[in-house]
């Protein structure tokens, strides 16, 4: 119909009807040609327009020609235009680039709802948590008010970071504003609360929801999976099942995970294969990933090595990732340099593995194997992530870095420390230096910062609150069995959530049950 009509090639209303109907059917190069007949005719652009091209743009293939179409709404002043400066932003953090996008949310002169929503949603998507809380913080003093939206990517970021006492906050807003019945509110609270050490909480919210979806009970499954709960969590997955919600990529992998982090491997097995003979979904790596680390925990190297060869898809950097840290557990060398070799042609500038591989080496005593590994990291000028961890207490959190010195309350830590050492020495009766292997340092005598939020936490709660701590790396062996012993000690509960899973330390044991 546009090129019979002589006179849709000169109206900008027809360019920009087809324009959008291209890129709502994902017809990008015929989009961009049409654009650019459009200029070539010298028919008039405006606002429209850009917003009609621009949502191809948020893929990060596409953000030369985002970066063109930018240029081009500077050149005739649409920029100007409030709906297309906040799809500027949008198309930038979406495709990664959050510096560009905070930039143009900074040159908004008055800023709406819509483009505080922009950047949040955007810091959140790209896992910049700390900014979000920020960013909220500010909005909140300039008296603007959030919206379903908002409370969506805050509570993600709480989530992210463990901040509890945010989300309780955000959670009294959301019933303050009339939004507690939000279906996907109510999913964002679940997944914070489990993810915030909150299982009961999160657990009592899916129970008072009216009505399930199935992102509902992929938090619900994901999080009794994080805590180690993988009986719950698959007596769930097969709730669901018969509720008849048909299961997803996503619900697979919060259950395949939950399997992984329980131990659960033929019930694994059994999920991992009906993916595709039940259900018609294709495995993707993160399902591979979830697998290896099955067979990997239950011994099964050989078994996880053959399934990663038989893939479908290429591997990731998370596939032979799992691969490594089981052959930490199960201390395969020969494996282990293996799948050190495939990761690091995959994410070379991840030093994680690197750090994995040199521990596996030092288990081993094999004094070349860590030098050689700290000769790669040296070449590669890569330096390992600084491990912390933090305590929130009224409403206040306090972080600790390995071996710091820097807390008002450092003197008192160290004293609590020194005697829960003594205590836990006199308890286990051996030397467990041998099990400093961590991905806080190689071989050092510093204290981990798990142990200072420990002690820090004894001291300022009364006997018998339970503490939850919050820590950026994987708790090393030598942290791990103080925790236990000091749980039986001080008849106390600890929570500490790691860069993998909760540990949940009573009376001496942990629910991970010594396998993470």
């Amino acid at each position: 119909v546009f090129d019979e009509s002589i006179k849709s090639t000169h109206l900008t209303v027809c360019y920009n009807a087809l324009i959008s109907g291209y890129v709502l059917n994902s017809l990008v190069s015929e989009a961009v040609s049409l654009f650019g007949k459009m200029r070539e005719q010298g028919v008039e652009i405006n606002s429209v327009t850009m917003l009609c091209l621009l949502p191809i743009c948020v893929d990060p293939g596409y953000l030369w020609l985002g970066m063109c179409c930018h240029c081009i709404c500077v050149k005739f002043g649409l920029d100007l235009d409030f709906s297309v400066g906040n799809c500027l932003m949008t198309m930038y953090v979406k495709c990664g680039s959050v510096d560009y996008g905070r930039k143009l949310f900074d040159q908004v002169p008055e800023k709406g709802l819509i483009t505080w929503n922009a950047m949040i949603s955007g810091y959140a998507q790209n896992g910049l948590a700390t900014h979000v809380l920020e960013l909220y913080r500010e909005m909140k003093s300039l008296g603007v008010c959030p919206d379903a939206v908002t409370f969506v990517g805050v509570l993600s970021s709480c989530a992210h970071l463990g901040a509890h006492s945010v989300g309780l906050e955000v959670e009294q807003q959301i019933q303050a504003n009339g939004f507690g019945s939000n279906p996907f509110l109510n999913n964002a609270l679940i997944n914070m609360y489990a993810r915030c050490g909150n299982l009961k909480k999160a657990r009592a919210i899916f129970d008072g929801m009216p009505r399930k979806t199935v992102v509902s009970w992929t938090a619900i499954i994901g999080g009794y999976g994080i805590h180690g709960h993988g009986e719950v969590a698959v007596q769930l997955f097969d709730e669901m099942l018969k509720s008849g919600i048909r299961p997803d990529g996503t619900a697979f992998v919060s259950v395949l995970s939950a399997c992984s982090h329980a131990g659960l491997t033929d019930k694994g097995l059994e999920y991992f294969y009906g993916m595709k003979n039940k259900y018609g979904l294709q495995p993707g790596p993160e399902h591979y990933t979830c697998m290896v680390d099955l067979l990997g925990r239950a011994g099964q190297l050989n078994e996880a090595l053959e399934l990663i060869e038989s893939m479908l898809v290429e591997p990731d950097g998370a596939v032979w990732g799992a691969l490594l840290g089981a052959c930490k557990i199960h201390k395969n060398v020969e494996l282990a340099e293996l799948a050190f070799g495939k990761v690091i042609k995959l994410e070379p500038m991840n030093t994680g593995y690197y750090v994995l591989l040199s521990n596996i080496y030092s288990e081993a005593r094999n004094l070349d194997g860590i030098m050689r590994v700290r000769m790669m990291m040296r070449e590669r000028r890569l330096k390992k992530d600084p491990g912390y961890s933090y305590v929130e207490l009224k409403g206040r959190v306090h972080l600790f870095m390995v071996g710091d010195r820097n807390h008002h309350q450092t003197v008192e830590i160290y004293r609590m420390l020194d005697k829960l050492e003594n205590l836990v020495q006199e308890h286990d009766g051996t030397k467990r230096s041998d099990q400093k292997n961590s991905e806080e340092h190689l071989n050092d005598t510093e204290v981990h910062s798990e142990k200072l939020a420990i002690a820090f936490g004894i001291i300022n709660t009364s006997p018998g609150t339970e503490i939850v701590v919050m820590k950026n790396l994987r708790i090393c062996g030598d942290c791990h069995l103080f925790i236990k012993l000091v749980s039986k000690i001080v008849d106390r509960q600890f929570i500490v959530r790691d860069a993998t899973r909760f540990h949940h330390f009573k009376s001496g044991f942990c629910s991970c049950k010594d396998y993470w």
